[in-house]
């Protein structure tokens, strides 16, 4: 539940709010319209600050009626992922004492006040909101109330909503222990989510996967007990849509990496595997909040990567549902085999663009770190269109090459191509050349997350788990 927002177009003298932020744009002066100027300028004093450094650095203190005030400066010519950074640095100040309630003021001109409101009141929303724990003390409490002054216009906070509730949905699922996100325990949550949202839904289970010869899929999911792995299809339609778009994501609940075990510093945290579903899930649940019209179905293989006497191994050959003949190299690389045939599901129908999310190699994380994901695709103007929208978004990716002769290192002698290459060297490329084979020439972009993740938030989002995808997701349909 997000926090209830109220609007005023006017500042108070004295704002009666237990906890402040007041946002102002980058200066020299202190302006003296903005509440509680006198504190502020005896906390630079005191500091020995100059005023513009608080586009560097929030400050906070106490007001004389024992409200906690915290003031930030935003440098309206820095990116998107900069201003970002500055507000969830000031909001944290606030936030840190989990207040019921929070006042945001904003100055400005106009154009400013509204970019401030908007970036204020969305990281007010996915950081007051609070994530599963099971702890049996929480001290932290959600944020109940966002009191805005100095912008009122109405129609800019419904999109916002909708991507905070699709971004802590993303996030909420990709937080719960595995134990309480099985297969099949997913299945039955986005069953609800999809009577309660009117989509339609539908279920490849195991038997119907063996059936219909999606073997690649099948020979990772073939070792777990019970057999509770399917490729969920859920469809969002809008009677205005010109076209219809596709959303795949990678739902690996649990990777051990199979019998290629992953070392215990490797398979910590790995119930976040899915987040790749979770991310297409937020984006699906924000655009029909957001009633987009755009035609979208959504793919999500849900899966566990898991060992036992039936779990599939090297120089295995499995034959997927286009026809294709994999070359098992490791165990560990089993996100590109269930995410091969739910691609060929998504391609079949013949979408005008298809979006796959999936945290699928280790090789982008080191290439990247966590602050960046990467995007490879089969159209360079696609491709260069995820990277604007990353730059507009503040979820940035960087762009790697697909290039044919990439292919040499998947050739197979027994089969048609290898699952991956044994020494791992561009694995993320390898990864992406893999998956290509499976999107026939449908327009198709992968986003490999690299920063699903990031220790202490990335951007606007102050958790470790980051939702990193919704935002840039809704971007992309936006402008599609």
């Amino acid at each position: 539940m997000l926090a209830q927002l109220t609007l005023s177009q006017t500042l108070p003298a004295t704002p009666s709010a237990t906890h402040l932020l007041v946002l102002l744009p980058k200066a020299k002066a202190l302006p003296k319209d903005a509440p509680h100027h006198e504190l502020l300028a005896a906390v630079l004093k005191r500091r020995d600050m100059k005023m513009d450094e608080l586009a560097k650095s929030p400050v906070a203190a106490n007001a004389a009626n024992g409200a906690l005030v915290a003031w930030g400066m935003l440098d309206f010519e820095k990116d998107m992922f900069a201003q970002q950074v500055q507000v969830r640095k000031a909001l944290q100040l606030l936030l840190g004492e989990s207040p019921k309630s929070i006042a945001i003021a904003v100055l400005g001109n106009d154009a400013q006040r509204r970019r401030a409101a908007e970036l204020a009141v969305y990281g007010a929303w996915v950081n007051g909101a609070l994530l599963p724990v099971h702890k049996q003390k929480n001290e932290r409490k959600p944020l109940q109330k966002i009191e805005l002054f100095g912008y009122s216009d109405k129609k800019t906070f419904a999109p916002l909503k909708a991507q905070a509730e699709g971004n802590l949905l993303c996030r909420t699922l990709t937080v719960l222990p595995p134990n309480e996100l099985t297969p099949g325990l997913y299945r039955k949550r986005i069953e609800e989510i999809a009577k309660q949202h009117g989509w339609r839904h539908e279920e490849f289970d195991m038997k119907k996967l063996r059936k219909i010869g999606a073997g690649a899929f099948v020979a990772v999911a073939q070792g777990s007990d019970p057999e509770d792995a399917a490729i969920v299809h859920l469809s969002y339609r809008h009677p205005k849509a010109k076209q219809t778009l596709a959303l795949v994501g990678k739902g690996i609940c649990f990777d051990t990496g199979g019998h290629n075990l992953k070392p215990s510093r490797y398979m910590h945290n790995m119930h976040e595997d899915m987040n790749g579903s979770a991310v297409a899930l937020g984006i699906l649940l924000a655009a029909t909040q957001n009633k987009l019209a755009v035609n979208l179905d959504c793919w999500l293989a849900l899966a566990q990567n898991h060992i036992s006497p039936k779990a599939y191994k090297q120089n295995d050959i499995v034959t997927a549902l286009n026809g294709t003949t994999i070359e098992i190299i490791h165990t560990d690389a089993e996100g590109r085999m269930v995410l091969a045939d739910t691609l060929t599901l998504a391609a079949r129908a013949k979408p005008g663009l298809i979006i796959d999310f999936a945290t699928l190699t280790g090789s982008m994380a080191t290439a990247l770190g966590e602050r960046y994901s990467g995007v490879l695709g089969n159209r360079d103007d696609l491709v260069q269109r995820a990277v604007n929208i990353g730059k507009q978004s503040g979820e940035r990716l960087c762009a790697f090459p697909i290039d044919d002769d990439y292919e040499a290192g998947l050739e197979s002698k027994v089969a048609d191509i290898k699952q991956c290459a044994q020494a791992g060297e561009a694995d993320h490329i390898l990864a992406a050349r893999f998956l290509k084979r499976f999107v026939d020439d449908v327009p198709w972009l992968h986003i490999d997350l690299s920063s699903s993740r990031c220790e202490n938030g990335l951007g606007i989002v102050a958790s470790d788990v980051t939702g990193f995808g919704v935002a840039w997701g809704l971007g992309m349909l936006a402008t599609a």
